[in-house]
């Protein structure tokens, strides 16, 4: 009955943030936990995309027969670990220090996280 309720006070875009997504837990560590555990997996992903774009930039580095590709992710992707360090330390500041600040923070590398493995898997394809 909760998530129905929730479902209908929240548009769909709220509902797919991570701590949303954690609803029925029953307490912030409960909560904190939950999204905790979805960065772990988050990451898991982004390695595993990552090395399936990189094998894709290699194919592509030998069959062009110039080595452009492979720097170019690994600078994509060092970017992008900058970018979401310091985005998501940023929304983590905007909760002046308050105690969801880490659940915060951790939201955000999941929703990045997320979005960063699409985008791997598509330059794999």
């Amino acid at each position: 009955m909760r998530w129905v309720l929730v479902s209908m006070l929240f548009p769909l875009a709220a509902v797919a943030d991570p701590t949303m997504e954690c609803i029925d837990a029953g307490s912030q560590v409960e909560i904190g936990s939950c999204v905790s555990n979805m960065e772990t997996r988050v990451n898991a992903a982004i390695e595993s995309s990552y090395s399936l774009a990189l094998g894709a930039a290699q194919e592509l580095d030998e069959v062009t027969g110039r080595v452009v590709a492979v720097p170019a992710l690994e600078a994509a992707q060092t970017a992008w670990q900058t970018y979401r360090d310091a985005q998501c330390e940023a929304v983590g500041a905007s909760f002046g220090g308050g105690s969801g600040t880490g659940i915060a923070i951790t939201a955000c590398r999941v929703d990045l996280g997320r979005a960063r493995v699409d985008a791997l898997l598509r330059y794999a394809n």
